[in-house]
């Protein structure tokens, strides 16, 4: 009867301090994305951090004062300098959402636009271990079903297939899709 009592009680407490664990590390890591196509593209392994340290030498590199203040004044979650104007030509576009408490794991997000809408979505998992690698099949399986004809312009994905993270790093790539599709006036 003690060591049933003793059990539940060590029970109780590890399952507290999974709870508590997964608070602190939930609000470590932000998601990032980055367009495909530009000096980045194929670099889904690079670390946030390596990423911005290349982009701010191609920057000081540059004699034009305005176009290094630009990239200054860009959003960390974001690297497109483009404006999301709200109307949208039709395409193809991919898009690296990096995420994790490191940014060790990232998606590649591509997206067909067709009359404002999205057409379809293919998802590209480079998981760091074998959960998120679970969490970003399941994403990707479950993802078209959730935004498969619905317009771009304001779309947003909660949680899809539990993958919270991956939901994340798909929104920021939606953020840039809109600013790369984006017809610029």
């Amino acid at each position: 009867m003690a060591m049933t009592n003793t059990l539940k009680k060590s029970a109780t407490l590890a399952a507290a301090g999974l709870i508590v664990a997964g608070a602190l590390l939930a609000g470590c890591g932000e998601s990032k994305a980055t367009p495909m196509d530009d000096s980045y593209a194929g670099n889904s392994g690079e670390t946030e951090k390596s990423q911005e340290e290349q982009s701010q030498s191609n920057g000081s590199d540059s004699s034009d004062s305005s176009s290094s203040d630009s990239s200054q004044d860009k959003s960390s979650s974001t690297t497109s300098d483009k404006k999301d104007t709200g109307n949208y030509k039709d395409g193809d576009y991919s898009i690296n959402g990096q995420y994790g408490p490191v940014g060790e794991d990232s998606i590649d997000v591509h997206l067909t636009i067709k009359d404002g809408n999205v057409e379809n979505v293919e998802i590209v998992g480079h998981p760091f271990t074998t959960i998120s690698k679970n969490h970003q099949d399941a994403f990707a399986k479950a993802i078209n079903g959730v935004v498969d004809g619905k317009p771009l312009k304001g779309l947003k994905v909660d949680k899809v297939a539990g993958a919270s993270w991956t939901s994340d790093a798909f929104n920021k790539a939606l953020d840039i899709a809109r600013q790369e599709a984006s017809i610029q006036e």
